[in-house]
């Protein structure tokens, strides 16, 4: 182990101060975490060493460097020896620097270096001290120089077998180079186990030839076992570096800061790896134009980087760089090759588009719209057609009215100046815009910093002077009109005027739309006069006012069209009048009602309102209503006196504010109710019962249907007249005992007997009679909306009659002549024989049953 001498020393300790130095810093920053790796105790030189993840510290690093020149960083982070290394007792360490020139961020990783003695382990100590050493034919090592040049066949060794000492021995050989491809590139002599090769080789093909020898008797007899025989070859720098690309093509942006990373390059050598024949090394040579010197190459990464910030894309768009990668680590004997590297210069906006002219002059002849009036030009050095040397134009100043506006021409970046509202002459002349101008992109000021860079300039319109029609203006005109105007009356109208002169004499009117012809217009003058009777309360006006259209013609033929708006100012000509028609008050509940009065005119002439009750009425004298005061508007009307139930027609007269009043007549309906909904509810019901009609049709099928039923009565009449004996007078409570009302939901078991009867049928009063003549014999039965059943018997005559309101109704003939009458009373009466006719019983009910008629009918339709 080689002793450390005082130099080392000093290296050594100036290694530890910079290490400390920089794990300070790497603390301060956050650095990275420290790297440990396991070698042996002696690193050839070209050794690989291991392996350090550089992305998880810096991945943003375009350059690294190690303080120790005895060990090389590649860009994946491959560590290898330049030199013969051997590794003291103590740890050794070195430290690997990451810096990013952009971004100017530096970082550092510390790597530790251990090596550990092999200990042979307990099991195989024992294996080697307990076996015994076969016998053995020499593996002599061989190695082969590719590209010899002979001659061929050349010797390479000698294989010797112990066993042939006691036996005859012959050689041979097998595998690739023998019978296998490359086909017979090796031999043996059998005899004497001389191993020659037949051609030369190519380690790029085959780096090495794995044989195998047989060591045999003549018989065949294998006296050894097989031996593996590696022929290595020997690696000669006979291949040259090449780049992978050729040309490279790289940008970078203009005013880049120095060591900004420009792009890498990458060359291979077919040669064997780790050695000096592909240690490779890469310069630039040439760089187009020369000057100033821009770039710089990384010897072994091949990384181009910038040394300035003096690229600008205006002085020199592109860079041409000729590129030399050369092996055996540079020296001048090595092999080379060179390539192209084209680095284009990226634009950015570092200048500002300026105007040509500090000032422009232009005019625009007025009222013109919708044309351009200017183009301005700019000069802009940055990339054409591109974000940096597009042009955005704005107007700064002068343009209030919003009359001009201004667009980018996007082939040839100009500013087209348009006017978009005319322009008066007679009110403006002159029009001074100031006008600036920026690139579409951020403009980058010295420094790299952004800024908002702007160039201006001033564009002076002047506006010609053109002869022009009349002018409506304003468009809308407004009069006002009295509502009570005489018809005739002429009143101010629509006036326009020659903008030149200021003056409205030549011109000529004309009305275009009046819907209501309530006005006609002077030709000369444009006074209105008044054609029809105004009432402002009509819905010819819409809120008082009336519109109509004019159009003014000067001597030449122009015109122009405004509106006139004719205000009707209200009059007092309406007085107020109660909105109700009639009202409600339940007697029993409420003892007034509320009346509200409106007035048509404006509100100064009408509220607030005097509500009073004329002393010529009766019923305001007999003291039987009041008036009280809500508001000015509303009124309290109350009874006094007790009255009855019943509808009053009470007038009521309402003065506006001014005097003018009107006599509203009010209809009070005095009810009897809870609410007044039920009397609203019995006045509708009572209204549909009276506007019942009957049609033509109907009352001709009534006619004739009573036509016939008069013709069967009187048949019947006839018949029975004739032998009917003596009349006996008619009982008076008879009639009342079969009309009775009753109330329960039952039918009675009320009968009359009787040794005649009619059928007949009572209209008026809901009843209905119904008898069946059999045998001679007739019965009535009389019911009230019910169902009825006749059933006749053979033999003798006995008739019930039934008489109930809504329930089930029988009348039974049977034999006999024995006849009953049950009154609805719930008593029995008994006669012998009833000997009256038709008529004498009808004209006896007929009153009674019309009266319960009334009644009943009265009763469902309340």
């Amino acid at each position: 182990m080689a002793a450390e001498g005082p130099g080392q020393s000093r290296f050594i300790a100036g290694c530890g101060l910079l290490l400390l130095t920089l794990q300070v810093l790497s603390f301060s920053c956050e650095a990275c975490k420290r790297v440990i790796l396991t070698v042996p105790s002696k690193l050839e030189a070209e050794t690989f060493v291991g392996r350090v993840n550089l992305d998880e510290c810096l991945p943003s690093a375009n350059i690294i460097h190690s303080n120790d020149p005895h060990f090389k960083i590649f860009k994946d982070g491959s560590v290898y020896t330049t030199n013969t290394i051997v590794l003291s007792p103590e740890k050794r360490n070195f430290t690997i620097q990451l810096s990013n020139t952009q971004k100017r961020e530096l970082k550092n990783i510390v790597v530790l270096l251990e090596y550990q003695k092999k200990v042979l382990k307990k099991r195989h100590l024992k294996e080697t001290v307990l076996k015994r050493a076969k016998r053995r034919w020499a593996p002599i090592p061989c190695s082969l120089p590719e590209n010899s040049l002979g001659p061929f066949p050349m010797y390479l060794q000698q294989v010797q077998s112990d066993s042939a000492q006691n036996y005859t021995v012959y050689y041979s050989i097998r595998g690739p180079g023998v019978d296998q491809e490359p086909l017979n590139l090796f031999y043996i002599e059998r005899d004497s186990g001389k191993l020659f090769v037949t051609r030369p080789v190519d380690r790029e093909k085959c780096s090495s030839y794995g044989l195998i020898a047989y060591a045999s008797t003549p018989d065949g007899y294998s006296v050894d076992m097989p031996l593996p025989l590696e022929i290595r070859v020997e690696d000669e720098n006979d291949n040259y570096p090449i780049f992978t690309e050729n040309p490279y093509q790289f940008e970078v942006l203009e005013n880049s800061g120095a060591g900004t990373t420009v792009g890498q390059v990458c060359a291979t050598d077919a040669d064997e790896p780790d050695t000096m024949h592909t240690r490779l090394k890469y310069t630039i040579i040439e760089q187009q134009p020369p000057s100033p010197t821009l770039f710089s190459i990384h010897p072994v990464t091949g990384v181009i980087t910038t040394t300035s910030s003096r690229c600008d894309r205006e002085v020199v768009d592109k860079y041409k760089l000729t590129l030399k990668v050369q092996d055996m680590d540079g020296q001048y004997f090595g092999k080379f090759t060179k390539s192209t590297c084209i680095i284009s210069v990226g634009d950015v906006n570092d200048n500002l588009p300026i105007f040509t002219r500090t000032s422009y002059v232009t005019e625009v002849e007025e009222n013109k719209s919708n044309v351009e009036i200017l183009r301005l030009a700019v000069e802009d050095k940055d990339l054409i057609n591109t974000p940096n040397w597009s042009a955005n134009y704005t107007i700064l100043r002068g343009n209030e009215n919003g009359n001009f506006h201004i667009v980018t021409d996007p082939k040839t970046n100009e500013g087209i100046l348009c006017v978009v509202k005319g322009l008066n002459y007679e009110e403006t002349r002159q029009v001074v815009l100031q006008i600036g101008v920026t690139n579409q992109a951020a403009f980058f000021g010295s420094g790299g910093s952004k800024t908002t860079g702007m160039s201006t300039t001033t564009v002076t319109v002047n506006v010609k002077d053109q002869d022009e029609g009349p002018e409506c203006t304003p468009q809308m005109q407004t009069v006002h009109v009295k509502e009570n105007a005489v018809l005739g009356t002429q009143f101010n109208g629509y006036k326009a005027y020659d903008p030149e002169t200021r003056s409205n004499s030549g011109i000529r009117y004309q009305t275009l739309n009046d819907a209501k012809g309530l006005f006609t217009i002077d030709e000369t003058s444009g006074s209105i006069k008044v054609l029809r009777s105004l009432d402002r309360e009509s819905n010819t006006f819409r809120h008082g006012s009336y519109n109509i259209t004019v159009r003014a013609a000067d001597r030449d033929g122009r015109t122009c069209t405004g509106i006139l708006r004719i205000i009707v100012d209200d009059v007092n000509d309406n007085g107020p009048v109660i909105s109700q028609k009639s009202v409600i008050i339940c007697k029993t509940q409420m003892g007034s009602a509320e009346i509200v009065a409106v007035d048509p005119d404006e509100p100064i002439n009408g509220p607030p309102f005097e509500f009073t009750l004329p002393s010529s009425s009766s019923r305001v004298n007999d003291g039987m209503w009041r008036l009280s005061k809500i508001n000015d508007t509303a009124t309290r009307i109350t009874f006094r006196n007790d009255p009855g139930f019943g509808v009053y027609d009470i007038p009521i007269e309402v003065r506006d504010r001014f005097g003018l009043s009107k006599t509203n007549v009010l209809s009070v309906n005095l009810c009897d109710c809870v609410v007044p909904s039920e009397c609203t509810t019995r006045a509708v019901l009572m209204q549909g019962a009276n506007d019942v009609r009957l049609g033509k049709w109907a009352i001709l099928a009534m006619i004739l249907g009573a036509a016939l039923l008069s013709c069967i009565l009187f048949t019947l009449v006839c018949g029975a007249a004739g032998s009917s004996p003596a009349k006996k007078p008619f009982p008076d409570d008879l009639a009342q005992q079969n009309l009775i009302v009753s109330n329960t939901e039952a039918p009675g078991d009320d009968r009359v007997y009787c040794t005649n009867g009619l059928t007949t049928q009572n209209v008026n009063t809901g009843c209905t009679l119904v008898s069946g003549v059999k045998n001679g014999q007739e019965s009535f039965e009389m019911m009230k909306g019910g169902h009825q059943t006749l059933e006749s018997c053979q033999g003798g005559g006995h008739h019930t009659l039934d008489s109930c309101r809504g329930g089930h109704h029988t009348l039974d003939s049977c034999r006999g002549g024995h006849h009953t009458l049950d009154s609805c009373r719930g008593g029995q009466v008994e006669m012998d024989n009833c000997r009256y006719t038709y008529s004498e019983w009808q004209n006896f009910t007929q009153p009674r049953l019309g009266e319960e008629s009334i009644r009943g009918h009265t009763l469902i339709k309340n």
